[in-house]
């Protein structure tokens, strides 16, 4: 298969090509390979590939045969390396394959490296020192988001249809908005993250995916979710297939509108007149789209600070197994100027802030969980800016503390935290582009706990509407560099 028909496809065609015998899993291992090198040494998106271990049986699955790739943090892959984007952890090879993993191989996916995320997916950038800098393929001077900017980059470039991706702040979704992809932030205990986890981040974190059609990250979906034995959040089951729901007429919504954000910095134009139009846009499919004001219950400053607490914490945890393991020192030989900032201010929380901390956690869910009761879905900007040159977040950051750390990456992305911890799902649509640079604007809409049902159909009616696919990168496998 040529390049140029290779990235024509999503993971869904893909598999539906292997189905019908017009191509081989093998042969589209081989053609990600070709992609991969045709476009990863300017964007610097995967950072390790390896032979395919896996040959689904073709039709076996939605997405059997498809080039996959994996993010280098919170999956294990038996014999292969997982550092977590760090020097501390450079070297770490997984014993045996982690539940979602496993359930990767069973949905029939053909993982053939992993992507890059900045160290300890603490930031929502992707420049870690380990293998430096990811770069967007809209404009490789700027940044594709974070942490999972190396799958955003990777799937944005034509690489893969479809790539892991994690979400604790932001993390699917960021990228998504990047890299002008979809990516959907599943509820809280959709997917599992054990076995060596109970839970990320003290159930901020989830598992997902980032794509380039709706229908593939459906699908995905459909085949890794549900809970396993030990689980400490279990999600209601959909009533059917997501795959089904893209399809399905949603109805007449209630969205309601959120323009501002919470603590009040400013939206560039572009980015407002986009989330203004995709407004309108959902008014013309049917919705009833209103201006909200959406009270979280806490001041922005508490639930920054909360945020600290909590993220600080559970980063002294990892970077001390981590340092035990290897015997490693936890210095500036091993570990980033941001992290080992963000490592001190951890050592200092107490118990008791610590306990506070996760009140925040309720506090917030409670007032996320009373707004749905009255509106569907919430509108959002993404992002309240394009994306970044790269270096921007060092340069605002030089000299901060941990609280400080937390504070840029907040101010940088204001509007997904908040579903991070009320463990709501919300996605990332790639509805618009700036005029004056072509640059990817991402459009999020969140819904209520358990309703990715919700999500995806206004997701395919939306694709239907106002289609994407189309729009490449300058940086694009398709396309002789």
């Amino acid at each position: 298969m040529k390049l140029s028909e290779y990235v024509t496809y999503d993971g869904v065609g893909l598999a539906d090509l292997v189905a019908r015998g017009h191509v081989t899993a093998a042969e589209l291992a081989s053609t990600a390979r070709l992609a991969s090198e045709a476009v990863n040494p300017r964007i610097n998106a995967v950072v390790e590939t390896w032979p395919a271990q896996d040959t689904p049986a073709p039709g076996s699955t939605p997405l059997a045969g498809v080039p996959f790739l994996i993010k280098d943090l919170a999956i294990a892959m038996a014999g292969r390396r997982t550092e977590l984007g760090s020097r501390l952890a450079a070297g770490n090879v997984a014993d045996a394959d982690s539940s979602l993993m496993a359930r990767f191989r069973r949905a029939g996916l053909v993982t053939l490296g992993r992507t890059a995320t900045p160290e300890f997916a603490y930031s929502t950038t992707t420049e870690g020192l380990l293998y430096g800098a990811t770069r967007n393929p809209w404009d490789p001077t700027r940044s594709p988001g974070g942490s999972s900017g190396g799958s955003g980059s990777a799937v944005a470039a034509g690489i893969v249809p479809i790539a892991h991706a994690t979400d604790a702040a932001g993390s699917i979704r960021v990228p998504a908005a990047a890299n002008g992809l979809f990516g959907l932030k599943p509820t809280r205990g959709r997917i599992p993250m054990g076995p060596d986890a109970d839970e990320v981040f003290n159930g901020l974190a989830v598992h997902g995916a980032l794509s380039r059609s709706v229908r593939d990250s459906a699908a995905l979906l459909d085949l890794v979710h549900g809970p396993e034995a030990g689980d400490p959040y279990v999600a209601p089951l959909p009533e059917r297939p997501y795959a089904q729901e893209v399809t399905r007429a949603p109805g007449s919504l209630r969205i309601g509108l959120l323009t501002r954000p919470w603590g009040g910095r400013a939206v560039d134009g572009t980015v407002d007149d986009a989330t203004l139009r995709s407004a309108r846009l959902a008014e013309s499919l049917g919705h009833r789209v209103e201006e909200v004001h959406l009270d979280l219950g806490i001041g922005w400053d508490e639930f920054v600070l909360a945020n600290a607490r909590l993220w600080s914490t559970n980063l002294v945890t990892w970077i001390d197994d981590f340092a035990a393991a290897f015997g490693r020192p936890v210095d500036s030989t091993t570990v980033e100027p941001e992290i080992l900032a963000s490592y001190a201010y951890g050592q200092q929380v107490s118990g008791a802030e610590f306990v506070r901390a996760l009140a925040m956690r309720n506090s917030v869910s409670r007032a996320i969980g009373r707004y749905f009761t009255d509106c569907d879905l919430l509108l959002t900007p993404t992002l309240p800016e394009l994306p970044v040159p790269l270096g921007t977040y060092a340069e605002g950051a030089q000299g901060a503390d941990g609280l400080g750390w937390l504070k840029q990456l907040f101010h940088r992305s204001p509007f997904t935290a908040v579903f991070n911890i009320a463990g709501t799902p919300a996605m990332s649509v790639p509805l618009e582009t700036d005029p004056a640079t072509g640059l990817p604007i991402g459009i999020q809409f969140a819904a209520g706990y358990g309703r990715e049902d919700l999500l995806f159909r206004l997701a395919g009616q939306l694709e239907r509407a106002a289609p994407w696919a189309q729009r490449t990168p300058a940086v694009w496998a398709g396309r002789p560099a």
